[in-house]
């Protein structure tokens, strides 16, 4: 399972400092686990993680790779704020089937299950979660989700990853924009792949470069295209891949 970091997060002002920043709306922790994350000016993405309330705060589950990151970005933008950032010991617990009292859904999809914060490490998950993943289309950080990614591409959207009618935060406005125009020219997509190709390697149409593919499982991947180039049979290195929907 990839390592994630348990921030919590509290203070007088924690919800109204959060709902200027992120894509999603913060006061949706009242009902369940919020999947949101925050951009860039130019609407690019920094980070994406889960919201979850606790008696005290918020707990904000990243990426363990982008928690230093995350922890400073967001102590730039606190200022006089009265937020309280702290670590915590919390090891993220995952699993299919019936919900724990203590778990909350995973908002992306009804597939991934359920999402809990418990004091001692998971040992028992035997989940294919990468093939979950690749099936349902689901974006990953560091691999689908990376410092050229804007959100709409990635399909925030789909995965209840944002809120338009929340109101400003940073690179809302880029964000909207592209919500707005007639159709998205480029994103993630379904693909099947037979043959030797490796995560990053370019996908082309008669020798024209028209994406990358990225997580793969089995015959299955999710590739970042250009949808209109994108069509009939394509390359990646020795394999031929062909979109699924």
């Amino acid at each position: 399972m990839t390592k994630r970091r348990i921030l919590h997060l509290s203070g007088a002002d924690v919800r109204d400092f959060l709902q200027g920043l992120i894509t999603n709306d913060v006061n949706r922790i009242d009902a369940g686990l919020v999947y949101a994350a925050i951009l860039t000016p130019q609407g690019k993405y920094i980070a994406d993680f889960f919201l979850s309330p606790t008696p005290t705060g918020i707990l904000l589950d990243v990426d363990a790779g982008m928690g230093n990151a995350l922890a400073q970005r967001l102590n730039m933008y606190k200022l006089r704020a009265d937020v309280v950032i702290e670590e915590t010991d919390l090891f993220l617990h995952r699993g299919l089937g019936d919900r724990p009292s203590d778990s909350f859904a995973d908002p992306r999809h009804e597939a991934l299950g359920w999402r809990a914060y418990r004091q001692a490490e998971q040992t028992d998950d035997t989940t294919d979660w990468t093939a979950l993943r690749v099936a349902h289309l689901i974006p990953e950080t560091g691999i689908e989700l990376t410092s050229d990614t804007f959100i709409l591409e990635a399909g925030f959207e789909r995965l209840s990853g944002g809120d338009f009618r929340k109101g400003c935060y940073v690179g809302q406005e880029v964000t909207a924009r592209m919500k707005h125009k007639t159709e998205l020219r480029k994103g993630l997509a379904q693909v099947s792949v037979e043959g030797e190709a490796e995560t990053g390697s370019e996908i082309t149409s008669s020798g024209k470069p028209v994406g990358t593919l990225l997580t793969r499982s089995k015959d299955t991947a999710i590739a970042y295209l250009r949808f209109d180039r994108a069509q009939g049979e394509m390359q990646a290195s020795e394999a031929i891949v062909t979109r699924s929907d």
